[in-house]
């Protein structure tokens, strides 16, 4: 399990979501993007390094589309946010359950300031699982 560490100076003003308000994202003007595996570690896959655009029409970082490649009907996948406000800081929100049933999104953060430079971690269930997923933000 990976140490969790809340907040940060630069991350004060992120507001970490409740489990029980993950799928009450409001709909929002966001980027949105399928950001790709970067690296594997201990459990968890890290998403290639993402920055908030300088896009004040969404203020979340949200995932949808949630699938595992090897099983299409797997829709569910523990997710949560690492930050990278500078090369010696980092934190992370807590593990977020998301699933992507009628195009719903999962909100893992809000609040995110823009340029804020981060990655989307999810744990996987089994050794070689792939999961794709996209972020809106």
């Amino acid at each position: 399990m990976q140490k969790i560490v809340l907040p940060l100076a630069a991350l004060a003003a992120v507001v970490i979501v409740a489990p029980a308000e993950a799928s009450a994202a409001p709909r929002q003007r966001c980027d949105v993007v399928r950001p790709a595996p970067d690296y594997y570690e201990a459990g968890t896959v890290a998403s290639e390094l993402l920055t908030v655009p300088n896009n004040r029409r969404c203020t979340t970082i949200s995932v949808m589309g949630v699938r595992d490649t090897a099983n299409p009907a797997d829709r569910c996948q523990t997710f949560l946010v690492q930050f990278l406000p500078s090369e010696s800081e980092t934190s992370y929100t807590d593990p977020v359950q998301a699933c992507s049933y009628g195009g719903r999104r999962t909100v893992l953060a809000t609040d995110v300031p823009d340029g804020m430079p981060y990655r989307v971690l999810y744990r996987i269930d089994y050794l070689g699982q792939s999961v794709k997923f996209r972020v809106a933000h």
